[in-house]
């Protein structure tokens, strides 16, 4: 009970602010998205991973992330053959079940229960999740209008994506950032984790129309609350790793559907009151699971 009220009560305060504040003023969250995404979020990156010792811990992060997004999208295409559903259904339950809410809801979670040590991994994870999610994600939301190519170019818009490779470059060159740059960067990125958790509830705030298909809701929240974070437990079990990298991959793993699927789902016409209600639906479910799932693990 301690750890709902310590750690996941305030997270969902600060989220139910966002909410509330959307509901009242109703704020273009366009913007507020635009300034987390080209402002606060590159800082956050780069500073997380320009500090990072890069080593065979950030190899692994990458084939877990391969290996559950694979599985999830098998997953999603055999259940449209058990269901017998329509293609656009298909890529309804791979959007909410393949990309998850590694940022804004994975990153605060992970800084208050595990703390500094094991933040470099998070954000690497959700720089990961960003560009499946900007490739594979606006393919599969896209793909009855458009190619894998305007996906793969949608990746290289993205500032996060700048950002990391960057921090990478600066890191393994001898010239080191001046002071004042760097305090800069330090502070924008101390915005980002409250800035994402706000826009969250904003963009909940957001959704007006939804559509309660509850066999494919079931089905979906089913593989992205339950299923997934079972294949991040089988993978630490066969892979040697860093406890603390395992416990990440496996909160990361048992992390709600992104809310950024719905604005894709919305733009390509890809079942938006579907894809609405599975992500409000798995956020509100995250509640219990994550106080459930982090009062087992060993951190």
């Amino acid at each position: 009970m301690s750890l709902f009220l310590n750690v996941i009560l305030p997270i969902i305060a600060v989220f139910g602010a966002g909410f509330i504040l959307q509901r009242i003023k109703l704020i273009d969250v366009k913007s507020v998205s635009t300034v987390s995404l080209y402002i606060f979020l590159p800082a956050l990156v780069f500073t997380k991973l320009y500090e990072a010792s890069f080593d065979s811990s950030y190899t692994i992060i990458v084939i877990f992330a391969c290996v559950q997004l694979a599985a999830m999208i098998l997953l999603s295409k055999l259940a449209r053959r058990v269901f017998n559903w329509s293609h656009s259904v298909e890529s309804a339950s791979i959007l909410t079940s393949a990309f998850m809410n590694a940022g804004n809801y994975g990153v605060p979670i992970i800084l208050f229960t595990m703390g500094d040590e094991a933040m470099p991994y998070a954000v690497f994870m959700m720089v990961i999740q960003t560009m499946f999610m900007n490739s594979f994600g606006v393919y599969y939301a896209s793909r009855s209008s458009s190619g894998i190519g305007q996906a793969v170019k949608k990746v290289f818009k993205m500032p996060a994506t700048f950002a990391a490779i960057f921090a990478v470059i600066l890191q393994n060159i001898s010239w080191e950032i001046p002071d004042s740059i760097y305090s800069t960067l330090t502070m924008l990125a101390g915005a980002a984790i409250p800035t994402m958790m706000v826009l969250l509830g904003m963009q909940l705030a957001s959704i007006t129309s939804i559509k309660f298909n509850w066999q494919v809701i079931i089905t979906t929240v089913s593989i992205r609350m339950v299923i997934a974070p079972l294949i991040a437990l089988g993978f630490i079990a066969f892979v040697d790793m860093d406890p603390i990298i395992g416990i990440v991959l496996i909160v990361v793993a048992a992390m709600p559907s992104a809310a950024t699927t719905t604005m894709y789902a919305i733009q390509f016409d890809t079942e938006p009151d579907l894809v609405s209600s599975i992500t409000l639906v798995a956020t509100i479910f995250s509640v219990l699971s994550l106080t459930v799932l982090l009062n087992v693990l060993p951190y």
